[in-house]
């Protein structure tokens, strides 16, 4: 019988969206200083899981 519970941790960074799974950008937690206005402004937006990696992350949803 196949697990039924998702990755919890998954669900809360993944969403599924029309065009694939979304996803946060990484590295704007600390270390800000001598990153650029602009970099950090980049970071903001979302972006989109890989296509090589959306398998595993359907397989951690169950989607």
């Amino acid at each position: 019988m196949p697990k039924l519970k998702n990755k919890s941790g998954a669900t809360k960074r993944f969403k599924k969206t029309a065009g694939g799974f979304k996803r946060a950008q990484s590295h704007r937690r600390h270390i800000l200083t001598k990153k650029s206005t602009k970099r950090k402004r980049h970071l903001r937006s979302d972006a989109f899981v890989h296509a090589s990696d959306v398998g595993l992350v359907k397989q951690m949803i169950k989607a």
